[in-house]
């Protein structure tokens, strides 16, 4: 795993340069050293704890770093209540009853509020607990820079604008994915993320019931016990908020299972099912294959994808702020 995270970091070098890792208003390695150096222990403690108590966890504290940076960037808009003129993006279709892990990120600000106050960013908290707890489901680890400010508003029109949907054609995550200067790899491989967690049954229903796209793409009817498992936990109305698995092989832990289980039809959303489906040209699939048959292979891609999703956007030197509490910005 040191090897590995050696060249995860040197590729990092490699595609952000090295400006990216030193110099003011920049992101760096180590930010809190000198100023808060129990931070990465205290973030690591909290996720164990938390996905400990539920495993489910460590899939939403990912999710959630996605849900932030795909909305003017990873500057902790989501984490804000609704307050004076601000409208908080936990409302959007997108987040509302979906969301999670806003109370394991208020406990890890509130024990690094008494360790070094005044400090540490939530949006920083939100990198490195997405980190952990991949880790904590047995993924790779990855060097998280660090330096991220607080934005001082949030965006309720681009939540609902800017995160992919659950039934996303292949060309609109490609599209979505390009506007946050992510590419097809990182889309591919950012998208294993859904070898953890849960969905729920209005995410995945239309994949379920779409039978124009299933004759598309299942022509020979090789994966109706899997829809049929699937209809049986979400019915064609009703029971809205029924959970899945994302991965039914392996669903709490993190491994290259969700890759296979594309390749055999089983994805759960229907944007799972369209790297394949609507690959035409097959060069995702080969991406898929290639992930499919060599965890380690996606386990660096991964890292390294995380770490330029973690680059979109951010407040750095002067901009923003280090609010005190994560749902509010400072008064």
């Amino acid at each position: 795993m040191e090897l590995m995270r050696l060249f995860v970091l040197a590729l990092i070098l490699v595609l952000c340069g090295t400006e990216t890792l030193s110099g003011d208003g920049t992101l760096v390695l180590d930010y809190y050293k000198e100023t808060c150096p129990s931070l990465e222990e205290i973030v690591r403690l909290n996720v164990e704890i938390a996905v400990v108590k539920e495993p489910r966890m460590a899939a939403s504290l990912l999710r959630l770093h996605f849900h932030d940076c795909f909305v003017l960037g990873c500057d902790a808009s989501v984490l804000l209540d609704n307050n004076g003129d601000i409208i908080s993006e936990k409302q959007a279709v997108p987040n509302l009853n979906s969301l999670r892990g806003f109370e394991v990120i208020d406990k890890i600000k509130y024990n690094l509020e008494k360790a070094c106050p005044y400090t540490v960013s939530c949006a920083d908290i939100i990198a490195i607990a997405a980190r952990d707890a991949v880790v904590s489901r047995g993924g790779p680890g990855w060097d998280v820079l660090l330096g991220r400010r607080d934005s001082l508003e949030a965006s309720f029109s681009g939540a609902n604008q800017f995160i992919p949907a659950p039934n996303s054609s292949l060309e609109t995550l490609i599209s979505s994915f390009k506007e946050h200067g992510l590419d097809v790899g990182d889309l591919v491989a950012l998208s294993g993320s859904h070898t953890v967690g849960k969905a729920r049954c209005i995410s995945f229903r239309q994949r379920v019931y779409d039978i124009s796209a299933e004759e598309h793409y299942d022509p020979f009817k090789r994966y109706t016990t899997f829809r049929r498992i699937l209809r049986s936990i979400c019915p064609k109305s009703g029971r809205d908020n029924e959970l899945a698995p994302l991965d039914f092989t392996t669903p709490a832990r993190f491994d290259n299972h969700y890759y296979i289980n594309l390749l055999q039809g089983n994805g759960l959303l229907g944007s799972d099912n369209v790297l394949v489906t609507e690959d035409h040209e097959g060069l995702i699939r080969e991406q898929v294959w290639a992930y499919a048959s060599n965890q380690e292979l996606f386990f660096e891609a991964f890292a390294i994808s995380m770490v330029k999703m973690g680059n979109i956007n951010v407040l750095t030197g002067n901009e923003g702020e280090i609010r005190r509490k994560c749902r509010f910005v400072n008064s």
